[in-house]
């Protein structure tokens, strides 16, 4: 009896098998009253494939697997009794030059831990779950309904974001750790969501997950598949959403890994033009392969059904999308019509964004794509891509561009922070201040300010506070919340003693109170999409660096209206336009003392503003209101 039957065939050469890894890779069965375990790998230009392991004590002849039914389809069996979870194996495959190639599983759910590469038998279909609240309330929301939903996620590095001192080893937090400690924290600061890099398994450290040999394996850096399991039900539990990077784009060449996995271009494009980044130094999947394809959706499937993950952070989209990128002339081929598009990997993100967010209602897709690409948030029906949200790469660019700039620049440069509203509505976007913008020598987001010490944190109070008055969700780079002074690194946790020092405790307080601010005003997420939601006071001001806008909700109540000043110049009567004869609230001041502002209890400002009748900002009504230096008030009305 086989476990990939002919129908496991039909619809894996069709790439619509689901299920996949339930069949692939190595599974605990009893077949004829004998328990043992199943070992299925797709190989199709082998010659012969043996499996190895702890349980025949790596004899590379004992345990030859046999060619499944229809033979073409290239998937090899073997059912071997007595074997156990936690046994180590791999695949030898003797290619058709006779070349003797040991290979991980491509589909195993657990591995060895670097630099060792074996794979391991586990069982990923036990844990008890307890996050049913959570999944539930998950699958009632229309994709519409995911929209005006709350997105401010905590993009961290689990190996990096603290570490154990003083072991032997490299004192990371495992899974478990992370569940006992990050949650508490993301849960404190106000986040809704946590994103982790570099989950599924990869050979090195340096890549931070990004060049991935196992795809069905979380990494055993920080513990079992169970642990892993552990951590996305504890973060349900506490109303926290989990998205992972994922990386459909590439792999490396490692020679336990899939490139040329059974001695020919079995999961890569065969020309060197297509299946190959010169940049990367990596390989680049064959999406016109239906077996590949079902590859990468079991992939992400898996991920997403099996440990209950949120939303997948898709890595590199632009490489794949264009068949020049990163290439010179001569180094690519062009589409059948000519042109630079991949129309292979177009149609790859059409149906698995399409099939992820029909299973899995809730659920999301993020398109990590920079460049100006189409609809990459429009649906299928529209020709889009069908993605979930988009990086805003143009907003974070200017916006750190302007950021850098010294204040006296920047009245020159103010629409480089008016312009991402011009196409907010084209896609569905997440403004990112992501970890590639605090690496290789980018400095942390402090150190991009200008000024000195005091100024620098001014800047970066004034910056966050735009980032979360503007449209769109939020992503924001652990360590950067309480002012991080290196750049990341992932070989050390971040600099948490910086907390001991009231300044970087005030802009962690600050990023707090923003953060807190945000979920509790429907106002700043749930029209991010439309101008309905966006109204700019005065987007003019570039004299004075000065930006005042209003956030609107769907109801028209408890709007928010921000002003925030780029300058080190007092205004001691700024004046700004309002949408009509309200009082205006302030609800949140960067000159309070708790964020190291210099308010005392004899300077401390009003909290109520009542509009009057002096047209302004080509408003009938206007508000008076003492502005510091780098000065945000926000008021709701």
């Amino acid at each position: 009896m086989s476990n990939f039957t002919e129908m496991d065939c039909y619809l894996f050469g069709q790439a619509t098998h689901y299920d996949i890894y339930r069949k692939m890779g190595a599974h605990k069965m009893t077949i004829e009253g004998e328990e043992g375990v199943c070992f299925d790998v797709w190989a199709p230009h082998a010659d012969r494939v043996y499996v190895i392991g702890e349980f025949n004590g790596w004899n590379e002849t004992s345990h030859e697997m046999k060619r499944v039914t229809p033979e073409t389809m290239g998937v090899y069996e073997l059912f071997v009794p007595g074997v156990q979870i936690g046994c180590m194996y791999k695949f030898l495959i003797i290619a058709q030059d006779g070349r003797k190639l040991y290979k991980a599983d491509p589909y195993a759910n657990y591995a060895q831990l670097r630099p060792e590469t074996a794979s391991i038998v586990t069982d990923i279909s036990n844990f008890l779950w307890s996050d049913t609240e959570w999944m539930n309330a998950r699958k009632k929301l229309s994709k519409e309904e995911v929209y005006e939903q709350p997105m401010a996620i905590y993009e961290v590095h689990p190996g990096s974001w603290m570490r154990h001192p003083g072991r032997d080893d490299d004192g990371f937090y495992s899974y478990r750790d992370l569940a006992k400690t990050l949650i508490p924290y993301v849960r404190e600061m106000g986040y809704t969501h946590i994103e982790l890099m570099g989950i599924s398994e990869y050979p090195y450290d340096g890549s931070w997950g990004y060049q991935v040999t196992g795809y069905y394996a979380p990494t055993s850096r920080y513990g079992t598949p169970e642990d892993f399991a552990h951590l996305v039900n504890e973060c349900h539990k506490n109303k926290i959403g989990v998205i992972l990077d994922w990386v459909p784009a590439h792999f490396p060449k490692d020679a336990h890994g899939l490139a040329e996995f059974d001695g020919t271009a079995t999961y890569e494009y065969a020309d060197p033009r297509k299946g190959e980044h010169p940049d990367w130094g990596t390989k680049i999947f064959d999406y016109g392969k239906n077996e590949v394809k079902n590859f990468l959706i079991g992939s992400a499937l898996m991920w997403i059904e099996n440990y209950h993950v949120d939303g997948l952070r898709v890595d590199a989209v632009a490489s794949m999308l264009y068949l020049d990128y990163g290439k010179e002339d001569g180094q690519w081929v062009p589409n059948i019509y000519g042109g630079n598009k991949n129309l292979e990997a177009i149609e790859f993100f059409k149906h698995i964004n399409t099939l992820i967010l029909g299973r899995n209602p809730g659920s999301v897709m993020i398109a990590e794509e920079s460049t100006a690409w189409p609809k990459v948030t429009g649906t299928v029906e529209d020709d889009g891509l069908n993605f979930s949200y988009k990086w805003n790469m143009g907003w974070m660019h200017d916006f750190l561009d302007y950021m850098k700039l010294d204040p006296y620049f920047r009245k020159d440069n103010h629409n480089k922070m008016t312009f991402a509203m011009s196409y907010n509505e084209s896609e569905k976007y997440i403004l990112v201040l992501s970890h590639d913008e605090v690496v290789h020598l980018k400095c942390s987001m402090l150190n991009k300010m200008p000024g000195l010490e005091g100024d620098k944190f001014k800047n970066l109070m004034a910056g966050y506070a735009f980032m979360m008055g503007h449209s769109g969700k939020k992503l924001l780079f652990m360590g950067q919340e309480f002012a991080q002074e290196r750049e990341w690194s992932e070989k050390r946790e971040l600099d948490w003693f910086l907390l001991d020092d009231p300044k970087h405790k005030h802009m962690q307080d600050w990023v707090k109170a923003l953060l807190h601010l945000y979920r509790k005003n429907p106002c700043l997420y749930e029209q991010d999409t439309t101008w309905a939601g966006f109204e700019w006071m005065n987007a003019n001001d570039y004299e004075r660096s000065i930006f005042s806008f209003v956030r609107k909700s769907k109801d028209g109540k408890n709007n928010l209206l921000f002003v925030i000043s780029f300058t080190p110049v007092e205004r001691d009567d700024y004046r700004v336009g309002v949408p009509g004869r309200h009082t205006y609230k302030l609800v949140l001041n960067s000159a309070d003392p708790q964020f190291g502002g210099t308010d005392t209890e004899d300077t401390k400002r009003p909290l109520s503003y009542k509009a009057e009748k002096k047209p302004c900002d080509g408003r009938d009504y206007s508000i008076g209101y003492k502005l510091p230096p780098y000065g945000v008030a926000v008021f709701k009305f």
